[in-house]
């Protein structure tokens, strides 16, 4: 089962938010469930009411989201900062992908932007949100 992130339920110390109808940021969770050191995050679609919760939270626009959000404790990761922080919590090859911090934030961005834009229309939109597996129930949150 789902956790359930009712109204006044703390949220888990580390927690993913993503597009719960795009392809790209479905197979991004799908990736990052197969790749990731230790079951540390959890996981939860921004149209989802606890998403929304997350977001509001944490003082980010409950609609019209066009980024990952990691949230990390107190911090809160947008965009390209997000990708590399997922990516320090990946095994080899794919956690050595946090060295792109080194490229210009604006520059991450820039790119990252050009993804999010196109996210629907290069890789495609489902109906609904995907419903986790049985395995993956007890890390996402409704």
């Amino acid at each position: 089962m789902s956790v359930a992130a009712s109204d006044n339920a703390p949220l888990p110390e580390r927690l993913i938010l993503f597009d719960g109808v795009c392809v790209l940021c479905n197979g991004s969770m799908q990736f990052i469930l197969k790749h990731e050191r230790a079951a540390e995050f959890h996981f939860a679609a921004v149209q989802s009411d606890a998403g929304r919760r997350a977001l509001a939270a944490h003082g980010q626009p409950t609609e019209d989201w066009d980024s990952v959000v990691v949230v990390d404790g107190a911090a809160v990761y947008l965009k390209s900062d997000a990708a590399i922080r997922i990516a320090r919590g990946l095994r080899a090859p794919w956690s050595w992908l946090r060295a792109l911090a080194i490229l210009p934030r604006g520059l991450r961005d820039w790119l990252y932007d050009r993804v999010a834009r196109n996210r629907y229309r290069l890789f495609g939109r489902y109906d609904q949100c995907r419903i986790p597996t049985a395995e993956e129930r007890g890390r996402f949150l409704q």
